[in-house]
């Protein structure tokens, strides 16, 4: 068997970096973010995830969870997304804060009187700009090189074995994987209930 070792190196500086995060999450950021999210829930009104690429990936992850909880989520760029409004939350995902569509998005909701969260790993950035709320996910992001501050802090100053974006994009699925955890919390959901909204007509 050949050896695995940048296998194993890899699996250890992801999972190491994604524990160390929740040191510098900062969180009133996170209870904020939870906060605004039930009060839509409460208020029936909508939550629009936004992102690109593999952050789109990690959006689509938790616009999905959201449902299963009883949220009336949406995911941009689908036919059935329908239109925001005030009281409707975007949810927007960019590591670097300037991925072109996410900015462009959340710069509409905006006008739109919706609120934006902009899950981030830059305050200065463009998509923070456009915020209510920030919330700060440390991670090296595909623009970015080691002059992250944050991946410097967790990570050191040795040249990452994962690339681009992988550092932001796992911390995230990971922390908002865990605000559903608090949402089914707050919100009294079982697991019995989830199951009753997951799909049920599968490709075989």
């Amino acid at each position: 068997m050949e050896n695995i070792s940048h296998f194993k190196s890899a699996y250890l500086e992801i999972g190491n970096f994604i524990l160390n995060a929740l040191n510098v999450v900062n969180p009133e950021e996170i209870s904020s973010f939870i906060d605004l999210l039930v009060n839509v829930y409460k208020a029936d009104k909508k939550v629009l995830v936004v992102g690109a690429g593999r952050s789109g990936l990690v959006g689509r992850a938790f616009a999905m969870r959201l449902m299963h909880l009883g949220f009336r989520s949406y995911v941009l760029g689908e036919t059935i997304t329908p239109s925001v409004g005030e009281g409707d939350l975007v949810v927007a995902i960019s590591g670097s804060g300037t991925t072109t569509m996410v900015v462009a998005a959340a710069e509409a909701a905006k006008k739109m009187r919706a609120r934006v969260v902009a899950i981030t790993s830059y305050r200065d950035s463009p998509l923070a700009s456009y915020a209510d709320l920030i919330v700060q996910v440390p991670g090296r992001t595909k623009v970015a090189k080691m002059d992250d501050y944050f991946a410097r802090q967790i990570l050191g100053l040795h040249e990452p074995l994962a690339p681009l974006g992988t550092l932001f994009e796992d911390t995230a699925m990971v922390l908002l994987d865990s605000v559903i955890a608090e949402l089914m919390f707050r919100l009294r959901k079982t697991e019995e209930e989830i199951k009753m909204r997951h799909a049920n007509i599968e490709v075989p």
